[in-house]
């Protein structure tokens, strides 16, 4: 079996480095998007078995990439990642493709406990 392919797509770098790191650790392959944009594009060349969407992202927002995914019928399992988690709790979890919601700052126990849950079920 091979390894677990994780799309992290975020538009801060410092955020996308350090989630790679924690994640590789875990043994999970890892490619990385800046955009909504670039995230769809990389989702229709590749299979992921998990999407770690930041929410504010520039051109193209976390519920527009949903939105899209959805309409183009693609099944991603996603964590949305924000910093205004209440926000928008109940907008993120419309989306059929959205198994959790996270808060920046995260603990990394928790977030890395989230990942294995919705990978390995």
């Amino acid at each position: 079996m091979g390894k677990n392919k994780i799309l992290v797509v975020d538009d801060q770098m410092g955020i996308r480095l350090l989630l790679k790191e924690i994640l590789k650790n875990e043994g999970y392959e890892i490619e990385e998007a800046t955009t909504g944009k670039e995230a769809i594009d990389q989702i229709s060349v590749n299979s992921f078995d998990l999407m770690i969407l930041d929410y504010k992202l520039p051109i193209m927002d976390g519920t527009e990439v949903l939105e899209k995914l959805e309409k183009d019928n693609v099944e991603i399992p996603a964590i949305v990642m924000s910093g205004l988690v209440e926000n928008i709790a109940s907008e993120a979890m419309k989306s059929k493709l959205v198994k959790s919601v996270i808060a920046k700052p995260f603990n990394i126990n928790e977030f890395v406990e989230k990942v294995h849950a919705i990978v390995r079920n």
